[in-house]
């Protein structure tokens, strides 16, 4: 296969081998044409405005998705595999677990496979049920949903990522099951069961490290991201726990200095880098949408820049457009980051850490949109495609190194663009949300 070459303004990287209206995003099924199984990666030269059109998904990632389904154990899962025998990549040979299972089934839905639709419904089908079982069984007090204990994701991100894992995977079958399916009903209890979960186990500081974990940044914006979505399926979900997680990865980058606080991430800069980075996009975007909408009806100069004076014109009180500019100026530095090699690298090899940094590093871009984003994703495609295995998977060489874990990761950050109208759709529910703060505090901003 023929990968375009890179433009100028990304380095390549050097990976060491080894209830929101969203449209398209609704409980109707997808269009049957939606799921592409042999095209070639098109150019994305023509992708250059800020709204991301989802390009066809290129044979090496179908290849993965059907090594992905080749592996899915009778009961429904996927397993991680034990910290303790890191070295087995035998699928089958690994206990399956509700993290690596709602990884694996995320990977399958974003890319057009759910319990009603696709090649892959069966598999889905089957996966939902195992998740929505476990929840089921789990007590309703503590934060955990499974007894199992000592998995590879579980000892370097933290012992809630089964929840917060789990939690996202419902979220995104809610929103695709149909209100009458039989599954609905299982699937809403059992997310708001770990929504209640997350929100009582947040720490003061906003983010999750109930029992530890190697890298607990990450399980802590796995955290972030599933308030996020079962809000977007139609939670209730506390908003302040939502800012609050937000701050929390936030703080962990400064862009003035471009200093990254990794203490939370195991020393690694990446991870909390790219945790900061999802954590403050969807107030980047919002402050951008809030700025272009103000000058559309005139109340800011054409070219006017997202900063706080701007956001006060807009209508927007000082204090939140503070936050929203401070978001916009991080976002701004740390894509100008993602030149440096040496923070891409990571731990310096191959692991599940890095591949879910990635991931979350394209569902940023996503909502940087245009050119900033056709570069991180033509860079992604060149660079995962080299290091993928002869039979389609990808497995970490350090931490977490698991083919199930791995590869999902992988297969969600190359279809990233599939989730844009989701993504696009969580930051302007970021904008109302700043906007209706602004309204009750009886403080608009410049008039």
């Amino acid at each position: 296969m023929s990968m375009r070459r890179l433009s100028g303004g990304m380095l390549a990287i050097g990976l060491v081998a080894g209830a929101l209206a969203v449209p398209g995003w609704s409980n109707e099924d997808p269009p049957a044409d939606q799921v592409t199984t042999e095209a070639e990666k098109p150019a994305s030269d023509a992708k250059s405005n800020k709204n991301i059109e989802a390009r066809p998904i290129a044979p090496f990632v179908n290849k993965a998705l059907g090594w992905l389904v080749e592996a899915q154990h009778t009961d429904g899962g996927w397993g991680g595999g034990s910290h303790a025998a890191q070295q087995i990549r035998d699928p089958h040979a690994v206990k399956t677990d509700p993290a690596t299972t709602a990884f694996a089934t995320m990977a399958l839905m974003r890319s057009g496979h759910t319990p009603t639709q696709g090649d892959f419904k069966e598999v889905v089908r089957r996966a939902t049920l195992y998740l929505v079982e476990a929840v089921e069984k789990a007590e309703d007090k503590g934060p955990r949903i499974t007894d199992i204990q000592g998995t590879q994701p579980q000892v370097k991100l933290g012992q809630m990522v089964d929840t917060t894992m789990t939690a996202q995977c419902l979220a995104r079958l809610s929103a695709a099951l149909p209100k009458k399916h039989e599954l609905r009903p299982r699937v809403d209890k059992a997310l708001a069961k770990c929504v209640r979960k997350l929100e009582a186990s947040q720490n003061e500081d906003g983010g999750w490290n109930f029992g530890g974990g190697w890298a607990p940044v990450l399980q802590s914006s796995a955290g972030q991201q599933a308030l996020e979505l079962a809000e977007a399926a139609g939670q209730q979900v506390d908003r302040k726990r939502l800012d609050k997680a937000r701050e929390y990865h936030k703080k962990n980058f400064d862009p003035q200095s471009g200093k990254i606080d990794a203490s939370r991430g195991a020393g690694v800069e990446l991870y909390a880098f790219s945790s900061a980075q999802r954590a403050n996009a969807s107030e980047a975007r919002a402050a951008s949408e809030i700025v272009e909408e103000a000058k559309a009806q005139g109340k800011v100069a054409a070219d006017a820049p997202v900063d706080a004076d701007s956001l006060t014109r807009a209508g927007i009180s000082a204090p939140q457009a503070e936050k929203l500019a401070s978001a916009a100026e991080q976002n701004r530095k740390q894509i100008e980051r993602l030149d440096d090699g040496q923070l891409l690298r990571g731990f310096g090899n191959n692991g599940g850490e890095e591949f879910v940094s990635f991931l979350m590093t394209s569902e940023s871009m996503i909502l940087a949109g245009g050119e900033q984003w056709n570069k991180w994703d033509d860079k992604m495609h060149d660079v995962l495609a080299k290091v993928q295995n002869p039979d389609g998977s990808w497995n970490g060489h350090h931490c977490i190194t698991s083919p199930v874990f791995c590869t999902a990761a992988v297969v969600q950050c190359l279809t990233a663009d599939r989730d844009a109208e989701l993504l696009i759709a969580i930051a302007k529910k970021t904008a109302d949300n700043e906007a209706t703060k602004t309204a009750r505090s009886g403080k608009p901003g410049k008039q």
